[in-house]
C-alpha cells in the first residue's frame, strides 16, 4: 500500500494519497498515507457516515471537491496534518458489492478534479480491492458481514402505490410449490381431486375475506371479491380438465393452463388488465397446494417482528395471509397504483413500493430495509447516517401530524381575514372518510377513472350512480366534485 499511494500521488500531481481499509464495526482505519504525518498510520479512524471519507464508504460512490474544508461533511483530524490541504478526490474500494475502504487524494490549491482523474482512482482502487480480499491486510473474520462490516447501502427507486414510512427485514415473497409427480395413470380420479380441491379453496377464500378486517365497505371489498370471482369461473376449471385428460396430475395440469394464460394477458396492451395476472397467479398457487395437501400457506409461518414484504408481484388475498401485527410494508418489482394487492395495502395502511427495478437479485432474505414511501425510495442494508436520517424522519413526520391534529378543527382563515376552502382529492372510496381525519371542507376533485378500471365490466350508468352516492354518503352533507369526464 505505501508502494501504491506514493505512485498514485506521482501520477495524479497530487501532494497526498491515502488509503482507509474496512475493519470491524464499520471502522475506516488510515492504513497508509503519501503526504499525510505518518504517525497517523493505523491510528486516524472515521466510522462510516463520518467526515468525507465516511460519506464516501456510506454511499458507495466518489467525491470530488475543490474546497473540501468548507463541506458540511469534513471532520478534522489533526492528528493527520491535513489542515493545509484544500481540495480532495475519494473512491471507495469495492469487491462484490461490499464497501472493502477508501482510496482518496488531496491537494493544497482548490483543484477542479476531472471525471478522467475519477476514473484513474477508481480503476486503482479495483486493484486494491483484490489486496484487501486476499486477506494479507486485513483478516476475513474481520471482512465478514456477521462482524458488522458495512454492505453497500443501495437505493432504488421506486413508484409510492400506498404512502408511508416502514423499516424492518426482508422477507421474500416467493411460492415454494414442488410438483414431484407430473404424470398419471387415471384422469377421472385426477378430475375428482380438482374438484375436491377447488371446494376447499373456494371455501378457504370465502372463510379468510369473511374475518378479515376489509370484510366491508370500498373498492377494497369489490377487489376482493372480483378476486374470488376468478376462483369461481367455469372457464379456467374447464382448461385444466382439458390438461388433465392428456395424461397430467391435477396439480400439473394447473401449470400449463397458468403458462398460456400468463403469455395472452402479458400481449394484451391495457394494463388494468395486465395487472388481474398477479391475482391469477395466486390463485394458481392456492390451488396448487390444495392439491398438494398444503393447508398452510407458506405466509402463515413465523415472521420477524418487523417485516417487509419483498416480491416480483403478488395478489390481494396473498397479502392477508400474512400476519398484520408484524407486517411494516411491501416492495414490488412490479405493481402500479391500480394493482389490486396495492389498493388493499392502501386500505389497511400498509407502505407500499412499486416498481423497483432488479429489485430480485438486489436484496437477500433478512437484509435489512427502509421504506420511504413519500420520496419512493428503497434502502437496502442501510448504512448508520441512513438510519439516522430515517428515524429523524420518522420524528419530524410525528411531530407534524401532532401539530396538524391541534389546529386542524381550526377554521382556514388567513392572518388578514381572508377565508380559504380547504379540501381533499380523491379516487377511491377509502380516500373519503380522509375528509374528516384532515378536517377538510369536501372533496375538490373526486377522480373517477381509477373505479372504473377497477371494474369488471364497463359501468353503466346505474353503476356510476351507487358509486357517486355512496361517496356523498360519506361526505356526511360536505360539497364533492365529481370529474365525470374520466369515464
Amino acid at each position: 500500500l505505501n508502494q501504491i499511494v506514493r505512485i498514485i500521488a506521482g501520477d495524479i500531481v497530487a501532494e497526498v494519497c491515502s488509503t482507509y481499509v474496512m475493519r470491524a464495526g464499520q471502522v475506516l482505519e488510515l492504513f497508509a498515507t503519501e503526504g499525510l504525518k505518518q504517525e497517523a498510520v493505523h491510528k486516524t479512524r472515521l466510522r462510516v457516515g463520518e467526515g468525507l471519507v465516511g460519506d464516501i464508504a456510506s454511499h458507495a460512490r466518489p467525491l470530488a471537491l475543490a474546497d473540501a474544508q468548507h463541506h458540511p461533511q469534513f471532520a478534522y483530524r489533526p492528528e493527520t496534518g491535513e489542515e493545509i490541504y484544500q481540495s480532495l478526490m475519494g473512491v471507495p474500494i469495492l469487491r462484490s458489492g461490499r464497501v472493502l475502504g477508501v482510496l482518496a487524494v488531496q491537494n493544497r490549491t482548490r483543484r477542479h478534479y476531472t471525471e478522467e482523474d475519477v476514473e484513474t482512482l477508481e480503476t486503482v482502487a479495483m486493484v486494491v480491492a483484490e489486496l484487501v480480499t486476499s486477506g494479507a491486510l486485513v483478516s476475513q473474520s474481520e471482512l465478514a458481514p456477521e462482524e458488522g462490516i458495512v454492505v453497500v447501502a443501495t437505493r432504488i427507486d421506486g413508484d409510492m402505490l400506498a404512502p408511508g414510512l416502514a423499516k424492518g427485514v426482508a422477507v421474500l415473497h416467493q411460492p415454494d410449490i414442488v410438483l414431484n409427480q407430473l404424470v398419471a395413470e387415471d384422469p377421472l380420479k385426477e378430475i375428482e381431486r380438482l374438484d375436491e380441491a377447488m371446494g376447499a379453496m373456494k371455501l378457504a377464500l370465502d372463510e379468510m375475506l369473511a374475518t378479515s378486517e376489509l370484510a366491508h365497505g370500498g373498492e377494497h371489498r369489490e377487489v376482493l371479491e372480483a378476486y374470488r370471482m376468478f376462483a369461481h369461473d367455469r372457464g379456467w376449471a374447464n382448461r385444466i380438465v382439458e390438461a388433465i385428460e392428456t395424461g397430467l396430475t391435477a396439480e400439473a395440469a394447473v401449470q400449463p393452463v397458468q403458462n398460456d394464460t400468463r403469455a395472452r394477458m402479458r400481449e394484451i396492451p391495457d394494463p388494468s388488465f395486465r395487472e388481474r395476472l398477479a391475482d391469477l397467479d395466486d390463485l394458481a398457487n392456492r390451488l396448487q397446494r390444495h392439491l398438494l395437501g398444503q393447508t398452510e400457506a407458506p405466509q402463515s409461518r413465523e415472521l420477524p417482528e418487523e417485516a417487509i414484504l419483498v416480491a416480483r408481484n403478488m395478489g390481494p388475498a396473498e397479502l392477508l395471509d400474512y400476519d398484520r401485527k408484524k407486517l411494516r410494508g411491501v416492495v414490488l418489482e412490479e405493481g402500479t397504483a391500480t394493482a389490486h394487492v396495492s389498493i388493499v395495502a392502501r386500505a389497511l395502511d400498509i407502505p407500499v413500493l412499486g416498481r423497483c427495478s432488479e429489485l430480485m437479485s438486489k436484496v437477500l432474505p433478512g437484509d435489512p430495509l427502509i421504506i420511504d414511501g413519500d420520496n419512493g425510495q428503497l434502502f437496502v442494508r442501510p448504512s448508520e447516517d441512513i438510519q439516522a436520517t430515517f428515524a429523524e424522519s420518522m420524528r419530524q413526520r410525528n411531530e407534524r401530524q401532532q401539530a396538524f391534529a391541534a389546529i386542524r378543527d381550526l377554521p382556514a382563515v388567513t392572518l388578514d381575514g381572508t377565508e380559504v376552502t380547504l379540501m381533499i382529492n380523491a379516487g377511491l372510496l377509502i380516500d373519503v372518510p380522509q375528509i374528516e381525519t384532515r378536517g377538510a371542507a369536501g372533496i375538490g376533485l373526486y377522480r373517477t377513472e381509477i373505479t372504473f378500471m377497477l371494474a369488471q365490466s364497463f359501468p353503466d350508468v346505474a353503476r356510476q350512480r351507487e358509486v357517486y352516492q355512496r361517496a356523498m354518503d360519506g361526505a356526511n352533507g360536505k360539497p364533492v366534485t365529481f370529474r365525470t369526464l374520466d369515464i
